[in-house]
């Protein structure tokens, strides 16, 4: 296994992870599990895991809606939850 991490930005902080980490688990080393809120406002976050839930959606790179639990961290990658208002 390689020692290169990857580097990614989360609500505009940095963070490093492994190679082969989802957003969602890299969401979670922040921290703060919330990726997105309810019509409600009400805060939600991964739920299966396996991308049926939906819960799991973020902006990722300005495109909105992408599952976080099925996407790989990438270095450089921009990512904004719902936990930011």
């Amino acid at each position: 296994m390689s020692d290169t991490l990857i580097t990614l930005n989360i609500n505009a902080t940095d963070i490093s992870v492994a190679p082969g980490v989802t957003v969602a688990a890299a969401i979670a080393m922040t921290g703060d599990i919330i990726t997105r809120r309810s019509v409600s406002g009400a805060a939600r976050a991964p739920l299966c895991g396996m991308g049926v839930c939906q819960e799991c959606r973020v902006t990722i790179d300005g495109r909105p809606h992408q599952l976080s639990c099925q996407t790989l961290c990438a270095d450089g990658m921009h990512v904004v939850t719902g936990a930011v208002a």
